[in-house]
């Protein structure tokens, strides 16, 4: 038997790869002899960049750089020699999580950090690069990025503007006469699990301004900024990046990054499949087990186990399901392809203790799940 374990993350607990190691010593419980393919997966939110770092066997590179309020820290990215690809996570150095609390104002940060970032992987010779842009501190539609790749932003009076987002509704010009690269060198692959558009009441200011710290006259501003800032990328480049799904994500990073270095924008868990093969290792399986922290409505919009599963009814192969607590009835989980599903706060009856064991829990959830997955096959088979 040919068993699959493509899991995430469980958030605050354990890695995806360790996650996919205490699976399998569930399963080794039951079949010690199984052919077991560990293949953990992540949907472009954090650990990324670590996991597809190691999983193409990069290195990790560490580099100072600006952060959100222009201050110097250092950030990381990964970079893989053999296959000329950068994996970058803009929060690494334009996140929220840098910030305090009381530092949370969406009109004063920026990404140039995270321009930084591509800068030093393509002076290192990178080709390609998967740019994750979750947990973003900006909303500076990628001004900040550009940047740190050359561009220059002016007023009506020619004079530069700092990348922030306030200064996006002063934007007139745009030179871009001395660039780090053509944009058209390098291959740009966005992980963006939202389809917001740039401006208006669904746009980034409205929707994510309030989380990054925006007050109401905050996200008014910001939102005219975003609305001159695509009028004028119309203007400049005649690309139309307000009503691209996703131009909206990481305070406009996504229309930054396909006005600016031609990007492409990509449901986080599709592309992370897609550039490790997931599917040809799937496709051979007779049994894919894959989990999550928390499996809710949210899931199965872009999450890990809404990749897999999808991947999973393409090529008619049962999926099990562990999670740390399941929040979605068992009829809605079949409808989505789970045939069954366990969860250890069930397992241990607190949330926080299945948060401190969750290594030991994952494991032994898995034994009683393959159990009774293994009883119903033979019970239809006689």
């Amino acid at each position: 038997m040919k068993i699959l374990i493509s899991p995430d993350k469980f958030k605050g607990s354990l890695s995806a790869v360790e996650v996919a190691e205490a699976i399998e010593q569930g399963i080794r419980r039951v079949i010690p002899g199984a052919e077991i393919i560990k293949f953990p997966l992540a949907d472009g939110g954090d650990g990324t960049v670590s996991l597809l770092t190691r999983h193409f066997k990069g290195r990790f590179i560490q580099i100072n750089v600006h952060g959100p309020l222009f201050n110097n820290i250092e950030a990381e990215y990964g970079f893989v020699e053999s296959i000329k690809t950068a994996f970058i996570e803009m929060s690494s150095a334009s996140g929220l999580s840098l910030l305090v609390e009381k530092h949370h104002n969406p009109l004063l940060t920026t990404t140039l950090g995270t321009g930084e970032m591509i800068a030093d992987a393509v002076r290192k010779g990178a080709k390609r690069i998967i740019l994750g842009i979750g947990g973003s501190a900006t909303n500076d539609a990628g001004i900040g990025m550009a940047c740190a790749l050359g561009y220059r932003f002016f007023d009506i009076n020619g004079k530069e503007l700092d990348p922030l987002g306030e200064n996006l509704q002063l934007i007139r010009s745009i030179d871009d006469s001395e660039l780090l690269f053509k944009p058209s060198e390098i291959n740009v692959l966005v992980a963006c699990d939202v389809d917001n558009p740039l401006y208006g009441k669904k746009g980034a200011a409205y929707v994510y301004g309030p989380q990054k710290g925006a007050t109401p006259e905050m996200v008014v501003k910001l939102d005219k900024g975003l609305k001159n800032f695509a009028r004028i990328v119309m203007a400049k480049y005649g690309k139309d990046v307000n009503h691209m799904p996703g131009s909206g994500a990481a305070g406009g990073l996504g229309a930054g990054s396909v006005a600016f270095i031609d990007a492409s924008l990509r449901p986080g868990i599709d592309l992370c499949m897609e550039i490790t093969g997931f599917e040809k290792q799937l496709s051979s399986a007779d049994l894919i087990i894959t989990g999550e922290g928390k499996l809710d409505n949210q899931t199965f919009h872009g999450k890990v186990i809404d990749g897999v599963t999808r991947l999973a009814g393409k090529n008619n192969i049962p999926v099990l399901a562990i999670c740390g607590d399941i929040k979605v009835n068992s009829r809605e989980l079949k409808k989505h392809g789970i045939l069954r599903s366990a969860s250890l706060v069930n397992h241990f009856g607190s949330v926080d203790y299945a948060i401190k064991n969750a290594g030991i829990g994952i494991t032994e959830v898995s034994r009683i799940l393959l159990e009774d997955y293994l009883k119903t096959i033979r019970s239809i088979l006689h």
